[in-house]
Order: structure tokens, then sequence, then C-alpha cells
């Protein structure tokens, strides 16, 4: 049988602002029912690569291939109705609207027709959200703000959703929650691609990773193989031999 396809597949990505070029020749996959992370430091281009996906900004040089459609040049509003929606850093939750409203601007791409099951859904992952449905977003916790995008995300009903920075400004314990709705968030069948700074946690989640530096690929493996490597156990988890 011919191999199967992945889900999400970047082949020779450059990204550029302006003069400065983001990312430099990043090649990777994403399969079907995975969670994928890519790590690494600050200004190393892991947003730029997600917004890539997501068509801002276009790349320069490269290919981007989802379901084995070339959605490279595409606009993000065509590409969110093929089944990709974000999470993007920072949450950017709409804080003058409530919690529902947020849910509901995150169906947008699909249209109305599956509202009330979707809101069940996703109140079945955030009980908290359920209990602020009418509570102004901008009024929720750090964490709750970040359930929140997550679940305005998933009203799109997406294959492959883009994650960056979920744990960013949060507490441990709140951190180990998100960590593990994700894993559940996989369980029903959506394919994940996580940007994450708490490398150690995201490793161990992750089916496989990647390691992103000064735009470029520098690393990959299983989870549990990156968490082993001596230079990402230093570099990342401040870890020294």
């Amino acid at each position: 049988m011919p191999e199967q396809e992945p889900l999400l597949d970047i082949q020779q990505l450059d990204a550029r602002y302006g003069a400065i070029q983001a990312l430099r020749g990043v090649s990777l996959r994403v399969e079907r029912g995975e969670i994928v992370t890519l790590i690494g430091a600050n200004g190393a281009g892991k947003s730029t690569l997600l917004m890539s996906i997501f068509g801002d900004p276009r790349p320069s040089a490269g290919h981007i291939r989802y379901l084995g459609r070339d959605i490279t040049g595409l606009p993000t509003h065509a590409i969110a109705k093929l089944g990709i929606a974000q999470a993007p850093e920072g949450r950017r939750i709409f804080p003058a609207m409530r919690v529902e409203e947020n849910l509901l601007m995150g169906a947008t791409p699909l249209g109305m027709q599956h509202i009330d099951t979707d809101l069940i859904k996703v109140f079945e992952l955030f009980p908290r959200l359920k209990e602020r449905r009418d509570q102004r977003a901008g009024t929720l916790s750090g964490g709750e703000q970040q359930m929140l995008a997550i679940g305005r995300a998933l009203m799109s009903r997406p294959q492959l959703l883009l994650l960056d920075e979920p744990s960013l400004g949060l507490a441990p314990l709140v951190t180990q929650r998100i960590f593990a709705i994700l894993g559940e968030i996989r369980a029903t069948g959506t394919t994940i691609f996580l940007v994450e700074q708490n490398a150690r946690q995201a490793l161990k989640l992750a089916q496989r990773g990647y390691v992103l530096v000064n735009g470029a690929i520098r690393l990959s493996g299983s989870g549990e193989e990156l968490l082993a490597n001596p230079e990402v156990r230093q570099a990342y988890l401040g870890i020294r031999a």
C-alpha cells in the first residue's frame, strides 16, 4: 500500500520580515492524530512558522501542503475553512465580550448550524467556561483565558489545531491542566501542532518534536528522544551533562 500523505507537510520554507529572514529552509511534517511540538529560544522563529501556516506572513520560498493541497498562497480566511484553527500567542480573546460570545466567534468559518452541539463539547472539555459563560472574557484568570482561546479555536471543528505558547504566563498547576486537556483533545481525533517554551512538558506530551534555532530546524525526533538528547537537556531543560 502507498504511504499515507502527512496531514501537514512543509518543505524548504523561508519567511521574511522586510530584510530580516525569520525562517530558513524549514521542512517538517505532522501526521494525522499526532501531537507534534516545536521548541526553541525566544526569537527562533517559532511563532513566525505558525503564522506562516495560517497565511500571514506569506512565505518567501518553499511550500506548505495540507491534506495534499498546496496552501502556501492562500489567505487566512480560506485556510480556516479547510479545517485549520489557531490559538495564537497571547490568547487574543475579545475582553469586552462574554465568554459564550467569544466561543461563537470561533464558529465563523463553519456557520452556525453546529453551534449548540459544539458548545456542549467545549463546555465538557472546559467546565470552568460553562460556569462563566455569561462573564466578560477580560475578567477571567490567565488560565481561563487560555482555555477560552483553545475552546474558540475548537468551535471551527479543526482537523489541525495550531497552538502558540499555551502555557505562557500560567502557574505550574494550571499549565499541567492545560496540557492534560490537550491530550484529551488529541484523543477526540484532532491533530495538534504545538509551539511551546516549556520544553519538558511539551516533549512529554508530544509524539514527535522539532528544535528550531535561528530560523532553521536543528534537531528532530520522538518526544522521548529529544528529552534524552544532551543538547536539548542543556539548552532547554537546564540539565548539564
